[in-house]
């Protein structure tokens, strides 16, 4: 069933992102410290295409790794894009689920530098670090048996089982840095993470541009294809997910505005004051405010308390600070509906 379910989910277009390696360098870069002697997992990450694969087998010895695993489900749709090499030495790519296990990436053509040359090389001619699996659904036995093993997970989840993804790597306390939309932040799964410190955003967080399969749809807007033919998809509302220690969640944000009734209205159905940028919170209030959720990019915990976010579009979800009978999801300000809010206070001003 599991298998299925994740079958069903790369079927979806939205799942069929696959990260730019300028996109994983950019906010690599603020976390190599974390990596010095771990197990990295990447198990959503074929390495015929993910680009994910190819940055840390290209920097493992840089990053001084200790084991550079991935796994990638059966039926990749763009197997073959990333890395060219074949599977079984007789020139076939194979859709199969399979893993990838290095403990060491030498410079086989001996020309200086760890180049793509030398990835492809090891894994043609290495048989010890390439073996099959049987779904390579990251909720199966086997994927589960290596996520235990792992230190830290770093991957571009399926969109859609963003829920079930994070849910795992949470039951079994993990590290990571992950890839999701903004809008997962109000889901039950999710925010209570965010309210309690256990995960927070990293670097990146708003535009990125992703290639998608070749069978993609055409949109209206966000969407193109470049000069060799490949089909891009961008999406605003992208970030990355880390519970690695980051210098940027302790930067203080500056605040400049002053309150003033008139210029932050309260909220009809919530004692707490509408904020309707970030950059326009007032420095001298000391209540509950409400502000939009790209806040979070800007949260240190140290400067601000999260005490709750309005109700996911979900049915059930308790974490938020609004009720089921009250009959609306979202805060009212003279009648009319704001989008998802998250609140807090500024301690130091309470």
């Amino acid at each position: 069933m599991a298998n299925k379910n994740l079958n069903t989910a790369k079927t979806a277009r939205q799942d069929e992102f696959y990260t730019q390696i300028a996109d994983i360098e950019q906010e690599l870069q603020h976390y190599w410290p974390h990596f010095k002697g771990k197990i990295v997992l990447c198990n959503c990450d074929d390495p015929y295409e993910s680009n994910f694969f190819k940055y840390f087998a290209l920097h493992f010895n840089h990053l001084k790794l200790k084991k550079l695993i991935c796994t990638c489900y059966d039926g990749s749709p763009v197997q073959g894009s990333e890395l060219v090499f074949s599977f079984d030495g007789n020139g076939e790519t194979k859709k199969i689920a399979y893993k990838v296990e290095i403990t060491e990436v030498p410079d086989i053509n001996d020309d200086g530098a760890i180049d793509l040359d030398d990835v492809q090389y090891l894994l043609k001619n290495n048989k010890n670090i390439l073996s099959t699996l049987s779904t390579g659904d990251f909720r199966s036995k086997e994927c589960v048996e290596l996520l235990k093993e792992a230190d830290i997970v770093v991957t571009n989840p399926p969109f859609s089982l963003f829920r079930e993804y994070i849910s795992q790597l949470t039951q079994y306390a993990k590290k990571s840095l992950i890839i999701g939309n903004q809008n997962v932040i109000t889901y039950k799964e999710v925010f209570p993470l965010l309210m309690n410190n256990k995960i927070w955003l990293g670097y990146k967080s708003g535009d990125m541009a992703f290639k998608v399969p070749d069978d993609y749809k055409p949109k209206k807007t966000r969407y193109w294809q470049d000069e060799t033919g490949q089909k891009w998809r961008s999406l605003g509302n992208i970030c990355w997910f880390t519970n690695l220690e980051i210098p940027k969640r302790h930067k203080m944000m500056d605040l400049v505005c002053r309150y003033s009734a008139k210029l932050y209205p309260q909220y009809d159905n919530y004692n707490a004051i509408e904020v309707g940028k970030t950059a326009d919170i007032p420095y001298n209030f000391g209540g509950v405010m409400g502000v939009p959720i790209t806040f979070l990019d800007k949260y240190n915990p140290e400067q601000f308390e999260i005490v709750g976010a309005t109700e996911s579009e979900r049915k059930g979800f308790s974490n938020g600070l609004w009720k089921t009978e009250s009959g609306v999801a979202q805060p009212l300000v003279n009648g009319l509906k704001k989008y998802k809010r998250i609140f807090y206070k500024n301690p130091q001003k309470s």
